[in-house]
């Protein structure tokens, strides 16, 4: 997929899910809603490609993670991919969980804050994907379930054993991975996994407002902000607070840190550029 090197990703075409640039929002949709947007072997590629490559995407700040049709995502389809996956060997089947992962690693590495906006179901990798947006917005009937376990699987799937605990707390983590069943709306909300809850009429427009307000800010320093998140995992506080101070220093030689200066001094309100 050499078309996904380039730096504009603005008209970037793609076979498995729709994509739109508007504002320095892009914006993603998978585009099965027939199916409640389930994933294939190749919109899984797909996916991890884009986020690779929009650390190097000029036209790209935010990304918001859609639903359609009024669902967001029913995972890993039962044909295309839970069928042939039983009759592969274990090289093939590490291969497909390997580039799953990499979908997530890809979430984690873009650069860009990523917002999921989820109406109806997101269960299995549509959890998944949520969870590995930065931000969660959802409807009341949002239905969000990691149900792996219910399809004979570990709750193991994607980084979900060290990314919900540190979202929702282990026990409730523990809990959702064991037993498959759907965390509820006012559950995820109260439990930190949603960040607000939205009309179904109103998520959307909820989200690109945030994005909006996001896109609208210090982007480079977002790109910093979220690195430390996700870095200071595995660190120490003696190291982290040293980290900090370093992506702090890089970030006052940044033009917006001289804007907003300016622009205190002048009562105004700063206009960011993004450099």
């Amino acid at each position: 997929m050499s078309q996904l090197t380039r730096t504009e990703l603005s008209n970037l075409k793609l076979a498995h899910f729709l994509w739109q640039v508007r504002d320095r929002i892009g914006t993603i949709r998978l585009n099965r809603p027939d199916r409640k947007n389930p994933l294939t072997f190749d919109s899984y590629a797909e996916l991890r490609d884009l986020f690779r490559a929009l650390p190097y995407a000029t036209d790209v700040a935010v990304v918001v993670l859609a639903s359609n049709g009024g669902n967001f995502c029913s995972g890993g389809d039962v044909h295309d991919i839970i069928g042939p996956l039983i009759g592969m060997e274990m090289k093939d089947l590490l291969a497909f969980t390997r580039m799953t992962g990499d979908l997530v690693k890809a979430m984690i590495g873009c650069g860009k804050p990523v917002i999921a906006a989820v109406d109806g179901v997101a269960v299995g990798a549509g959890a998944i994907l949520a969870m590995a947006s930065d931000l969660r917005l959802a409807t009341p009937d949002a239905k969000c379930a990691f149900l792996f376990t219910r399809v004979g699987l570990a709750g193991c799937d994607m980084g979900a054993c060290a990314m919900l605990p540190r979202i929702i707390g282990q026990g409730r983590a523990a809990e959702l991975l064991y037993t498959g069943r759907t965390m509820r709306a006012e559950e995820g909300h109260a439990w930190g996994f949603w960040n607000a809850l939205h009309a179904p009429e109103a998520l959307e427009e909820a989200a690109m407002s945030l994005a909006r307000q996001l896109a609208a800010g210090p982007t480079f320093a977002h790109g910093i902000t979220k690195t430390q998140l996700n870095q200071e995992w595995n660190m120490g506080l003696d190291q982290a607070i040293e980290a900090e101070a370093q992506a702090q220093a890089i970030c006052m030689q940044t033009k917006d840190f001289e804007r907003a200066y300016r622009a205190f001094v002048a009562k105004e309100k700063p206009v960011f550029g993004g450099d």
